[in-house]
């Protein structure tokens, strides 16, 4: 299975961190990379308001039937996946809003798992990095060889 390329997109829609890791996919410009992070950024936006609103269940004293609780009542995400028949894209957002877009073969096995390890490496490697500041692109060599040794023993 492959893996293509790693994005990692500040909360603001800016891309801070790409990476290829498997040629496959099209050459893109800087600016093309640009274009689809701020894209997929607004699309994620938008997608997370249109999360179907929750049920309320009715009041115990009417006669009104209970709904069962719904399945959208946890936080609203927006898009998760994006697949065609060459690639999958799969967005990990944290909780402070940064995005991890995971670009790989459409088949590959256990991408949750995969972007949630690049988010430790991340984690481990970045934001404890005193030199680095928040929302800045990123250049940290320790991550660029952690992720390295992490993809390709996947790949």
């Amino acid at each position: 299975m492959v893996v293509f390329a790693l994005f990692v997109i500040s909360k603001a829609g800016g891309l801070i961190y790409n990476r290829e890791f498997h040629s496959g996919l099209s050459k893109l410009t800087s600016n093309d990379y640009l274009m689809l992070a701020g894209s997929f950024h607004g699309m994620h936006a938008i997608t997370k308001q249109l999360c179907p609103a929750p049920s309320l269940p009715a009041h115990p004293s009417s006669n009104a039937a209970v709904l069962a609780p719904s399945p959208f009542s946890n936080r609203a995400t927006g898009i998760e996946v994006l697949e065609s028949s060459h690639f999958r894209i799969q967005c990990f957002q944290t909780l402070t809003g940064t995005k991890f877009l995971l670009f790989t073969e459409p088949q590959q096995p256990n991408i949750d798992s995969m972007i949630r390890k690049i988010y430790e490496l991340y984690a481990d490697f970045v934001m404890k990095n005193p030199f680095y500041t928040v929302e800045m692109p990123i250049r940290c060599e320790k991550f660029d060889r952690a992720l390295d040794g992490f993809v390709k023993v996947r790949s």
